[in-house]
């Protein structure tokens, strides 16, 4: 089985991998990824921003080649009530079998308000914020840490937070008799 995920994003391909190496519908495919173009800002904001993101990775990863399955993975914020910023993350995963996208998300977090408010305003992008705001040096840290790791005081990567999604996409794979 051959499998591709729309990004050069480490941090996304380790999530993947990971479940080409726990799930046995995966086990023994071998894995690409591919540098496509979202179609939605750096930072998505609102859920259909994020799926179409995600839907869009996975439509062009699959069109580079001959792949069973393509994955395409988005982040982003959308509008939830009763929040204190008035938004949470989410991160997206769509897997396209060249008929049907299957989607899951992780689960969710808030930011600072004032991160939010630099999102919503400046259209910036997160870990630019992050880095203005002190919270890291290093301008590539969303490979691999991102900031669910700074917030939750190294107990949650990047990767794990992402491997939620790609979980939850997984459920209509596994259980294709209900999906």
């Amino acid at each position: 089985m051959h499998i591709i995920v729309g990004t050069k994003n480490s941090g996304k391909i380790a999530a993947v991998q990971k479940g080409i190496n726990e799930y046995p519908i995966l086990s023994g495919a071998l894995l690409d990824s591919c540098d496509v173009d979202s179609g939605v800002p750096a930072q998505p904001i609102g859920l259909e921003m994020i799926i179409s993101g995600a839907k869009n990775r996975a439509f062009w990863a699959y069109q580079t080649g001959e792949h069973v399955l393509s994955f395409g993975i988005e982040s982003g914020i959308f509008p939830v009530p009763h929040t204190k910023s008035g938004y949470m993350d989410t991160s997206c995963c769509v897997i396209y079998d060249g008929n049907n996208y299957h989607i899951g998300f992780s689960s969710c977090f808030e930011y600072p308000k004032q991160m939010i408010d630099s999102i919503i305003n400046d259209w910036g992008e997160i870990s630019d914020i992050a880095v203005n705001m002190g919270f890291s040096e290093d301008r590539e840290f969303r490979q691999w840490l991102w900031m669910v790791w700074v917030l939750t005081k190294s107990r949650v990567t990047r990767i794990n937070y992402t491997y939620q999604a790609v979980q939850m996409a997984l459920i209509h794979l596994e259980n294709p008799k209900y999906y």
